[in-house]
């Protein structure tokens, strides 16, 4: 299947600008052009999804250029372990503020800031202690 711009950018979710801006930044190629118009393939679609995929892990345009263009499997992998360790730690820090707002919404104090439990997890945290030492904090 073909795509002009406007329906790659539909199917995708993204503005034409964007696309047209990734094509600059040499993440995207089309296919061909027939009459300057640019004529996007399935391949491409794939490529706008890795591009949708890299950018939610929190890859920059540069971070995912480097990605395409790695000279070898181990240099892809080496950036991919990378960026992984990244969203593994944001995924904890996540998790973990996800439990202290919890504590927070169930706390049978009207006011969650009252509550002894919050503020021994709070004053640990401001006294340096990891954030999940400090949520379970007693």
């Amino acid at each position: 299947m073909e795509y002009a711009i406007g329906a790659l950018a539909a199917r995708c979710g993204v503005a034409t600008h964007v696309l047209r801006h990734w094509e600059h930044e040499g993440l995207l190629t089309p296919a061909r052009r027939v009459a300057s118009r640019r004529v996007y393939t399935e391949a491409d679609l794939a490529r706008v999804a890795e591009i949708q995929i890299c950018k939610d892990a929190g890859f920059t345009l540069d971070e995912i250029r480097d990605l395409f263009t790695a000279p070898d499997p181990e240099a892809r992998r080496a950036i991919l372990r990378a960026r992984l360790a990244q969203v593994r730690e944001r995924i904890a820090r996540l998790t973990l503020s996800q439990t202290l707002l919890e504590h927070g919404l169930r706390c049978r104090h009207d006011d969650h800031q009252a509550c002894p439990h919050f503020q021994s997890m709070i004053l640990a945290r401001i006294d340096g202690v990891p954030l999940a030492e400090a949520l379970d904090h007693p």
